[in-house]
């Protein structure tokens, strides 16, 4: 059993290498990987390319070579993510799979998506090929944490990015401060390029017109959304929308337009009322050696954030805190 339980994280290892390769085309869509084995063997493999294109398990099963496609009926199929059980752009692939007549299944982590949701699971079994779910699950789960967030909780995955002096302050006395150094911007631009929006408060939009692109990367630049707390006026009255309220627009029209994951760059009134308002995922803190003698303070970290990574670039200290749950 545990050198069964080895071999199957081996090969899931493998198919969270091939699903990373479909980073940047398949969204929307979750990346997934599929590797067959037969004999101790990987008779094939494939990816989930593009948005609309064949899933990683068509993919796997066209690789195939025509001399091994004898051995299919003893082979195991190792999927990342459960197997579609719907008709959507492309035909279900829970029904490929038995279609190929295979013996045995590995699903890495159950599809949060409505459609889905433990249905390619009954299916397989109902067809008698023996499934094993949860291999390598929370690497499964992480890869596609995007995907999972926008599914599960309704709203994207947020980062919260800043940068700041040694002793804490975000700007000097309200004037702009350079903290960031051209290779931290460079790193930052890279960030907002793995994102598919980008937020900022309204006087941050105002006082400083941030482009908010990723001219120091290559790729798509994240839509830009920007808070205010004023509706229309009403009665010759303006009214203002309390923190909490204009968050809860935000995350609507962010979900309704398949926001997936967002960054959020504002000042510390922006940031803090998404922390305040339990709105966050990864906090991404960018740290200069240089003190300034009084300013804005940095948003107070939550308590229930972990540091997941650490690293120093040019002086500065780039940490990121993850959540530890939701």
């Amino acid at each position: 059993m545990a050198n069964q339980r080895a071999e199957d994280e081996k090969y899931m290892r493998r198919c969270l290498q091939l699903a990373r390769c479909g980073e940047f085309f398949a969204k929307p869509n979750p990346m997934v990987g599929a590797v067959i084995v037969a004999r101790e063997r990987i008779i094939g493999e494939g990816f989930h390319v593009c948005c609309g294109g064949a899933h990683a398990e068509v993919n796997a099963f066209a690789s195939v070579a025509v001399e091994d496609a004898h051995l299919l009926k003893e082979a195991t199929i190792y999927v990342s993510l459960e197997p579609c059980s719907h008709w959507g752009r492309t035909p279900p692939c829970a029904d490929l799979i038995v279609s190929k007549g295979v013996n045995r299944a590995v699903v890495g982590c159950i599809d949060p998506f409505a459609e889905v949701q433990g249905r390619g699971i009954i299916r397989l079994r109902e067809a008698g090929i023996e499934v094993e779910v949860g291999v390598l699950e929370e690497e499964c789960r992480h890869l596609n944490r995007r995907f999972f967030t926008y599914h599960s909780l309704h709203r994207p995955y947020i980062t919260l990015k800043w940068a700041q002096t040694a002793n804490g302050f975000i700007d000097d006395c309200g004037n702009s401060l350079a903290i960031s150094t051209p290779v931290t911007l460079m790193l930052m631009h890279k960030m907002r390029s793995e994102n598919d929006a980008i937020v900022v408060g309204r006087t941050t939009d105002e006082r400083e017109h941030p482009q908010l692109t990723v001219r120091h990367w290559v790729g798509p630049s994240p839509v830009k959304m920007v808070l205010t707390h004023k509706t229309e006026p009403c009665q010759g009255m303006e009214n203002e929308l309390t923190d909490k309220q204009v968050l809860d627009i935000l995350m609507k029209a962010a979900h309704d337009s398949g926001v997936q994951s967002m960054m959020v760059e504002g000042g510390r009134k922006t940031l803090q009322s998404f922390i305040n308002n339990n709105l966050y995922d990864d906090i991404r803190v960018e740290t200069s050696p240089q003190c300034v003698e009084k300013g804005t303070r940095a948003p107070e970290l939550p308590g229930d954030v972990n540091v997941v990574e650490q690293q120093s670039i040019d002086n500065n200290t780039i940490t990121l805190y993850r959540r530890t749950k939701i």
